[in-house]
C-alpha cells in the first residue's frame, strides 16, 4: 500500500485553495497547518513559514502585504516561472562585466555569480536580459525575494551608516536625500531609518 498523503507544501497549499480570493494572515495559516498536520499524520510539519514563502515565490500565491497571502484560481496557469537560459545568463554576465552590480565582486574575489531577476518573477517580472542583473552569491541571498526598491533602501541605509562612521559628510548628505525620497513617495515605509 502506497502513502498517498500530500507533501507538506501541498498540505499548506490546500488550505489556501479551499479559501480562494481570501487574504489570510501568515500566522493563521501556520497555526492551523501545524495543528492539523500533527493531528492527521501524527508528525510535526517542518518549517511551514518557509513553505508559504516558497508557494509565493513559485507564483502560486499572491502577497497582499507583509505576512498576508491569497490564492486566486487560475493563477498558476497564467504565470509560467521560467528561469534564465544559459545564453541569457551569459549575456547578463557579459553586460555587467562579470561583476555584482551591488558590490562589484566577482569570481576573482571568490564569489559565485548569479543571474537575478530585477523584478522578481512572482511579482510579474519576466526572464529577459533587460530584467536580469548580475549579483554575487552574498547579495543574491540577501535580496531573496525582496523587491528591488526594498533591497536598494537597505543598501542606502548601510551606506549612510558607513559614510557617517568614516566622516564622509558629502556622501552622507546625498544618501539622506535619497532616503528622504523613499519617504516622500511612501516607498517601503516598513523599512525604518533615522536621519
Amino acid at each position: 500500500m502506497t502513502d498517498k498523503r500530500p507533501t507538506q507544501k501541498e498540505f499548506i497549499y490546500c488550505y489556501y485553495r479551499e479559501r480562494p480570493g481570501q487574504t489570510i494572515a501568515h500566522a493563521e495559516v501556520v497555526d492551523w497547518v501545524t495543528a492539523s498536520y500533527l493531528e492527521e499524520y501524527k508528525e510535526p510539519i517542518r518549517d511551514p513559514d518557509r513553505m508559504i514563502r516558497l508557494l509565493h515565490q513559485e507564483g502560486r500565491l499572491i502577497k497582499d502585504g507583509k505576512g498576508r497571502y491569497r490564492y486566486e484560481p487560475g493563477l498558476e496557469e497564467g504565470r509560467a516561472l521560467t528561469p534564465f537560459s544559459a545564453t541569457q545568463k551569459r549575456s547578463i554576465f557579459e553586460r555587467d562585466g562579470y561583476r555584482c552590480v551591488i558590490c562589484g565582486a566577482g569570481p576573482n574575489e571568490g564569489y559565485e555569480l548569479h543571474a537575478d531577476h530585477v523584478k522578481p518573477v512572482d511579482r510579474g517580472g519576466e526572464s529577459t536580459i533587460e530584467n536580469g542583473q548580475t549579483l554575487c552569491s552574498m547579495h543574491n541571498m540577501r535580496k531573496k525575494n525582496l523587491g528591488q526598491t526594498e533591497t536598494g533602501k537597505k543598501m542606502f541605509i548601510r551606506l549612510l551608516e558607513a559614510a557617517r562612521s568614516s566622516g564622509d559628510h558629502e556622501l552622507a548628505a546625498f544618501l539622506v536625500d535619497v532616503l528622504r525620497t523613499y519617504e516622500t513617495h511612501g516607498i517601503n515605509s516598513h523599512i525604518v531609518w533615522r536621519e
